[in-house]
């Protein structure tokens, strides 16, 4: 399955989905509306306490995808708007930039949990 995670900055919350995915077994890829210009460290750190390295990615523009490559398109809760793309579901969660890194702990464990539901 190919997955594709759609978020504003393409900072945080997509990136923790993609690095999960991709650990799971499935294809994955993350992009924003408006991306920012690194990762969030705090998402970093919270992916390494689990064994999944996401420093060597980096923010991307939903404009350098193809919606149609991918089998899903999720979004992950933070009012995107993509008017070129059919979204498969909108995960809800909160933006944890700017809070504690429990926060951040919390957003990792809810996107495993809706990835684990994927592959089941």
């Amino acid at each position: 399955m190919r997955v594709l995670f759609v978020c504003v900055g393409n900072t945080c919350r997509s990136q923790m989905a993609e690095g999960l995915a991709k650990h799971l077994g499935l294809e994955a890829a993350s992009a924003g509306t408006h991306p920012g210009s690194i990762v969030a460290p705090n998402a970093v750190k919270v992916m390494a306490e689990i064994g999944i390295e996401i420093s060597d990615q980096s923010p991307s523009l939903i404009d350098d995808f193809n919606h149609a490559e991918f089998d899903k398109v999720f979004s992950m809760g933070c009012g995107v708007s993509c008017p070129n793309i059919p979204l498969d579901g909108d995960w809800e969660l909160d933006d944890p930039v700017g809070k504690s890194i429990d926060v951040y702990r919390n957003t990792r464990d809810a996107i495993e949990a809706n990835i684990r539901r994927l592959i089941e």
